[in-house]
């Protein structure tokens, strides 16, 4: 039996915070069901190209990455009826998942105030930008923006110019970690007293918690940290190098993995200079070691130095491009690739979960579904509805 067979989440997210928190929930066997607006679908259906599927039918690799082992049924929330259906939903459903702004979810009766009295074992979980209590609780909250209010841009980028983004929406994803790790710690609640909660997640929160060291470094010593660029403001050398074709990474994290590196590159001598033999003085000193390393880590190509202080147990690995980790045996080995077949019969390619449990494993049980693909059978089995019922709800553009 999968882990979380026989909960049920009716996921009213769009977009990549809250799907990707309830794929999460869904890798481990949670029934999720997804509320779509008719004929237009989570936004991040558009968000293409690429695109997969036939043409009738394309649905875009950014929608594709989040949104595995779900069902999608399609739900006019602007309509009374449609709003009702949602709320007979919500009293069958074990979660609840918006990320609406700041009760909007109220303007439709499916906010916690509304739903708790008749339902108070359900766990409501609430993503936003900023949270229900931030004075900034009305603004709309965009990934983007989150990593700039949040400081992570103040860190990220070269010493010298401008702030850098991450590449990839990290604080939609982190907050996505956050919202499953606080859902199913409201579900063991909930087993142990029958009670329901409200989740309050917001992306500032999270990507502030995700600030972790650099944080504490500022909340201890009193001084804004600067960008280090490829660099590592506590650790040396924690970086970038250029090998004599290309870049790679190397990570030194104590003073015998250093003493290691040094007797690799042919310059022992360097792991007893009282300059460098510990790492608080390789960080005081740091601006005399590092151009002498670039120096020397020059003078060969990247898979040698990779190679010969792998040998010495010295972390270090060469940069990758997408297409070279995603079709590497690790990636392989580890199932992190996984073919599927979509609804229409289209064959594609989608990630795998990271996770690897021994008796309760995710798994990619079903594709992302098809806009409304699921709309009958939910309505049908959840709600009881007949047939006729759901072609006038049709008509009416309910659903």
């Amino acid at each position: 039996m999968a882990a979380l067979q026989g909960i049920r989440i009716l996921d009213f997210t769009r977009v990549l915070a809250g799907p990707f928190c309830t794929m999460l929930l869904a890798d481990f066997g949670a029934e999720v069901i997804k509320v779509e607006r008719p004929g237009v679908g989570d936004d991040t259906r558009q968000w293409g190209p690429p695109w997969a599927g036939k043409p009738e039918n394309r649905m875009s690799a950014y929608y594709l990455s989040v949104n595995r082992n779900k069902r999608s049924l399609t739900l006019n929330l602007a309509t009374p009826e449609g709003c009702d259906l949602a709320r007979r939903l919500a009293l069958t459903s074990d979660v609840l998942i918006e990320n609406f702004k700041a009760g909007q979810m109220q303007d439709y009766g499916l906010d916690d105030e509304s739903l708790r009295p008749r339902h108070p074992g359900l766990i409501y979980a609430s993503i936003t930008g900023y949270g229900q209590t931030s004075p900034y609780a009305d603004r709309p909250g965009y990934d983007y923006v989150i990593q700039g209010q949040s400081g992570l841009m103040s860190i990220t980028g070269p010493a010298e110019g401008e702030p850098y983004k991450v590449g990839v929406a990290i604080s939609d994803v982190i907050t996505g970690l956050f919202a499953a790790n606080a859902i199913q710690a409201a579900l063991r609640h909930r087993e142990r007293t029958g009670a329901g909660q409200f989740i309050d997640v917001s992306l500032l929160d999270s990507q502030l918690a995700a600030l972790v060291n650099v944080a504490s470094n500022y909340l201890v010593s009193g001084t804004p940290p600067p960008r280090f660029g490829n660099e590592h403001p506590n650790i040396v050398p924690y970086q970038v190098f250029q090998a004599a074709d290309k870049p790679f990474v190397v990570n030194v994290g104590n003073d015998r993995q250093f003493r290691q590196f040094c007797a690799v590159i042919g310059q022992p001598a360097l792991a007893d200079d009282a300059r460098f033999a510990t790492n608080p003085a390789r960080v005081v000193h740091r601006e005399t070691l590092i151009p002498l390393l670039e120096r020397l880590l020059a003078q060969r190509p990247a898979a040698e130095w990779t190679q010969a202080l792998l040998d010495a147990g010295v972390p270090v690995g060469e940069i990758n491009t997408i297409p070279d980790i995603l079709s590497d045996p690790h990636a392989q080995a580890r199932g992190l690739v996984q073919d599927v077949t979509l609804a229409d019969g289209t064959a594609t390619t989608l990630l795998g979960s990271p996770l690897h449990l021994s008796a309760t494993p995710p798994a990619l049980h079903t594709p992302p579904p098809l806009l409304g693909q699921d709309t009958d059978a939910i309505l049908r089995d959840v709600l009881g509805l007949a047939d006729a019922e759901i072609a006038a709800y049709r008509k009416k553009g309910v659903v």
